[in-house]
């Protein structure tokens, strides 16, 4: 059952967040996001809608037998009964008795041209459609709530029809009546008028369900509350179609942080982070660096101004604390950096400077010169870690040294396309040739790399190339632009990213490459030469 019956955080992302163009979810990516869900401790968890199709029917079943949630009550959602047929006979209702699911989200019309263009019944069959579902439904010992479709454009064109609809909905027993801004067309003080008028006007409980059309769902969400909703309903990183859901993470990190109100049981909120990013994961969707509270980006920093305040105290350019939300501050170095970004992100890189402002000066004034070259320190760590203890030591972290490659790519007379690499390194006293192959240059390079390496640095065998990118500086100078290029390399435990600049595409990804492998080499606790 959910932490407390008094407010709901209720869940859709299984079922309304799915229909996201481009996710596609199987049944065990859904049985997947239910247990992350679970572990987030929302009080609902919408699975989908049993009947309606294959993935649905097998995940309930499935749902059945292998969720074990200890947080979250299991819903499933339906419509209401088709015109003119009982409730007890019709199909998809009796899917909805079937789920197992111990409470069920019906699907009513409340809007009149809806009901008159859509379902094509009368205005009274559909009021008598939704209290015939609510009371078969809860005959049969399960909770009913209701979202009432496209209430607000609904009340717009009928207010009284639509709050016709909340009332029949409370007096057949549906526990909540979430009102719907299907079309996503909201702003925050029209939506919070409308739901005083709905709470004066009936004994119903509300819920709210906001699409993000006009990028006000959360902010319609949170105007809900205030206006005296206990339930809404939203989906993990706002998945949703169209411009998406209302992002349940932002909404409770809201409720929780700036209204005071726990939402969640206490402590589960610092596991937002991680399963925000957990759910990414399986749905294969990027994740927004910029999303607030959990994304990369939501408590970094990149103006040396910035840096210099919150080397006195944090809370000065940060509305929140990040570990509130499982999160952490990031400093960003650029070309905007100055002393306090330096030694901030040098800190958190976990190297000392030992408050030395000659070293640190000489660190910021390389930053400056090599990002005015094209290099962005900002999105490659490693790279930047690597210049730190350039200039901390005199020398830069050296295991090998390429003195020379060649990339050759020929098509065949069968149109098949081969691409080699030879490269002669140094490394340990020794000099070393070795060739690769691969599906571009860059690809084998890399491999004529390792290759040659492998012998004396076993340990390579475990990087992988994880992301490439390239990105051309000045296009105003067409093919003679100037490359950067942007490697993320990861060892089963951690990622870290690297970069090159050269007007060479093939040079600046060797540059990339060899900090790759330099740092990964550290990683695995190789003293350089």
């Amino acid at each position: 059952m959910p932490l407390s019956d008094a407010f709901h955080i209720y869940d859709t992302t299984l079922r309304d967040g799915a229909q996201q163009e481009g996710l596609n979810l199987s049944v065990h990516d859904k049985l997947a996001i239910a247990r992350h869900l679970d572990d987030l401790g929302v009080g609902f968890i919408e699975g989908g809608w049993p009947g309606a199709n294959p993935k649905d029917t097998e995940f309930f079943a499935r749902a059945a037998k292998e969720l074990h949630l200890k947080n979250a009550t299991f819903v499933a959602f339906g419509a209401t009964r088709r015109p003119n047929v009982k409730a007890a006979d019709d199909a998809l209702l009796g899917a909805l008795r079937d789920s197992g699911a111990p409470a069920v989200t019906l699907v009513a019309k409340s809007y009149d041209r809806h009901v008159d263009l859509a379902l094509k019944t009368t205005l009274d069959e559909n009021l008598e459609m939704i209290r015939d579902s609510i009371t078969h439904l809860l005959t049969e010992g399960q909770r009913v709530f209701l979202d009432a479709e496209h209430f607000f454009d609904g009340y717009r064109a009928n207010r009284a029809y639509a709050l016709e609809v909340v009332r029949t909905a409370a007096e057949a027993g549906a526990d909540v009546i979430a009102l719907c801004d299907t079309n996503g067309g909201m702003l925050p003080d029209e939506l919070t008028q409308i739901i005083h008028d709905v709470l004066g006007a009936s004994s119903a409980r509300l819920g709210i369900h906001c699409h993000n059309d006009t990028g006000c769902a959360v902010a319609n969400s949170m105007a809900a509350v205030e206006a005296g909703v206990t339930h809404v309903q939203g989906t993990l990183n706002g998945y949703g179609e169209r411009t998406g859901n209302a992002d349940l993470v932002t909404i409770i990190a809201n409720l929780e942080l700036k209204k005071k109100k726990l939402v969640l049981p206490e402590g589960y909120l610092r596991e937002s982070f991680r399963i925000a990013h957990a759910v990414a994961e399986v749905t294969n969707v990027s994740p927004s660096a910029r999303q607030p509270y959990v994304g990369v980006s939501a408590f970094a920093h990149k103006a040396g101004l910035h840096a210099s305040a919150i080397k006195v105290d944090p809370s000065l350019y940060q509305h929140e604390d990040p570990a509130s939300v499982g999160n952490d501050m990031r400093m960003l170095v650029s070309d905007m950096a100055g002393r306090a970004s330096i030694e901030l992100k040098s800190q958190e890189l976990g190297v000392d400077l030992g408050g030395d402002r000659e070293l640190v000066g000489r660190v910021v004034d390389r930053v400056k010169e090599l990002e005015a070259q094209g290099f962005t320190f900002e999105a490659a760590d490693a790279s930047f870690e690597l210049l730190l203890r350039t200039e901390l030591d005199g020398k830069r972290p050296s295991f090998f040294t390429i003195d020379h490659w060649l990339t050759t790519t020929e098509r065949n007379p069968n149109q098949g396309i081969i691409t080699k690499a030879e490269v002669t390194v140094h490394a340990q006293g020794k000099e070393i040739s070795c060739s690769g192959i691969g599906n571009g240059p860059v690809n084998a390079f890399d491999n004529a790399l390792r290759e040659g390496l492998k012998q004396l640095y076993p340990e390579l065998a475990i990087l992988t190339l994880t992301d490439y990118k390239v990105r051309i500086l000045e296009g105003r100078l067409g093919t003679g632009a100037i490359t950067r290029v942007l490697v993320e390399t990861s060892d089963g435990k951690g990622e870290w990213s690297t970069i090159g600049v050269h007007e060479n595409v093939i040079a600046a990804s060797a540059m990339a490459l060899e900090d790759a492998l330099t740092f990964g080499l550290l990683r695995q606790g190789r003293i350089p030469l």
